[in-house]
């Protein structure tokens, strides 16, 4: 005995006047922080096929969720380097505070900046 077309199809279908749809479910995703956002509205609006290949392909949500680690990851890591390098310290931060975040903010400016070319531009 032959199988129906439906049963052929595999998955959980509805009736839907004279059509039969498929039951989909949007699958969870991990959480997406800023650099993942940045990421995915440059693919976007400036990478539209390889947007729409990662989409159809269902790969999109990995793909942000590991550059906004990644990029994550790296921020820090350069933060705490360059800081260093620029002898950037805690007693820099006790004796004169404005002069301490005035040199964090540039070290994270230029932190950023490398990591908009490395993770969100590329």
């Amino acid at each position: 005995m032959e199988k129906s077309t439906f049963e052929q199809m595999g998955g959980t279908y509805r009736h839907e006047g004279d059509y039969l749809l498929p039951n989909l479910t949007v699958p969870e995703s991990a959480p997406v922080g800023i650099w993942g956002q940045r990421r995915k509205r440059y693919l976007r609006e400036h990478r539209g096929p390889l947007y729409t290949a990662l989409l159809l392909g269902g790969k999109l949500n990995a793909h942000i969720v590991e550059i906004d680690q990644q990029a994550q990851d790296m921020l820090s890591r350069l933060i705490e380097q360059m800081a260093k390098q620029e002898g950037i310290t805690e007693l820099l931060k006790e004796k004169n505070q404005m002069e301490w975040v005035r040199r964090m903010n540039g070290v994270r400016n230029r932190a950023e900046e490398i990591i908009f070319n490395e993770y969100i531009y590329h």
